[in-house]
C-alpha cells in the first residue's frame, strides 16, 4: 500500500435516536442514526404507527372508496 494516500480509520461510537450506541470503526468522525436494530419494528417484532397530524385519516378521505350517488 502506498503511504499517505489512505484516510484515517478511527474508532467511533454510532448513536441512535432511541439512545442505543455501538462501537465501530470508520473513516467518519461521528455517526448518528434515526433507527437501529434495537428500535426497528422488523427486529423488535413491535409495530409502531406514527400518525402525525392525521395523515392516515387525510389519506383515507382522499383515496378511500367513494359513496355511490355523489
Amino acid at each position: 500500500m502506498k503511504s499517505g494516500i489512505h484516510p484515517k480509520y478511527n474508532e467511533l461510537v454510532v448513536k441512535c435516536a432511541c439512545g442505543a450506541s455501538y462501537a465501530t470503526r470508520s473513516t467518519a468522525k461521528e455517526i448518528s442514526v434515526e433507527i437501529c436494530s434495537n428500535c426497528h419494528p422488523f427486529f423488535t417484532g413491535k409495530q409502531k404507527l406514527i400518525d402525525t397530524a392525521g395523515r392516515v385519516e387525510r389519506f383515507r378521505r382522499k383515496y378511500g372508496t367513494q359513496e355511490k350517488g355523489k
